[in-house]
């Protein structure tokens, strides 16, 4: 198949933004996306809001075709594809339309998300994966993206284990997760925000709001 025709932005929009959220298990960033969506809306702007993988039909047959019961889990390489395809898509069908538009886009996980579990956690190759990831993005990159930091033994206390293969993965495995989250902002400090994920919601909520206020601005 060939690939989607181009969007063209409309000229009198607002200038559409991309913000992703990051994070362990248990961070928060589902109610947080609920928060920064409701602030966002209550300002006038559109909004949408999007999670990986998923938000297309695509998407989310890859989602439960990947998060079902099964022994083993899948390879890692067919993770990392599994996980592109769906972010395909939804750069495709989602995300580029509506910054297209003028909207603000809050998705849970993105390609960051890739390079901390899937090169941190299962140590594939690291330009391997970004090879990969520049593919499923077609180079669309966020305009911030908040991590919500948090201890795995914190994230794990905050639920149940034994949801989905990831979930669990040993304590080991989530640290080198967290561990390489944390080196990519680091290494890309304007594009990141950290916050601490211990803190009470709202105080979160005021702080990512903050910074997507400055990038709203005209």
């Amino acid at each position: 198949m060939g690939r989607s025709a181009a969007v063209s932005p409309d000229p009198a929009a607002p200038r559409g933004r991309f913000v992703t959220l990051e994070g362990g298990e248990g961070a928060g960033k589902s109610t947080q996306i609920e928060a920064l969506a409701r602030l966002a809306e209550r300002g006038g702007r559109e909004v949408v809001t999007c999670r990986e993988p998923g938000g297309t039909a695509l998407g989310e047959a890859l989602r439960s075709a990947l998060f079902a019961e099964r022994d083993p889990a899948p390879a890692p390489a067919a993770e990392l594809l599994i996980f592109a395809a769906a972010r395909a898509q939804l750069v495709a069908d989602v995300i580029r339309p509506a910054l297209a538009r003028g909207a603000l886009v809050l998705c849970d996980r993105y390609a960051d998300s890739t390079l901390a579990y899937q090169h941190h956690g299962r140590g594939l190759d690291r330009e391997a994966v970004r090879a990969v990831n520049a593919v499923a993005t077609d180079g669309l990159w966020p305009d911030l993206t908040i991590l919500l930091d948090l201890d795995p033994k914190d994230g794990f206390a905050r639920g149940e284990r034994g949801g989905d293969y990831l979930e669990r993965e040993t304590l080991a495995f989530h640290r080198r997760v967290r561990d390489g989250f944390l080196r990519l902002a680091a290494d890309e400090p304007t594009r990141w925000l950290v916050l601490d994920a211990t803190k009470p919601p709202m105080q979160i909520t005021h702080a990512a709001w903050q910074r997507i206020e400055s990038l709203l601005a005209p």
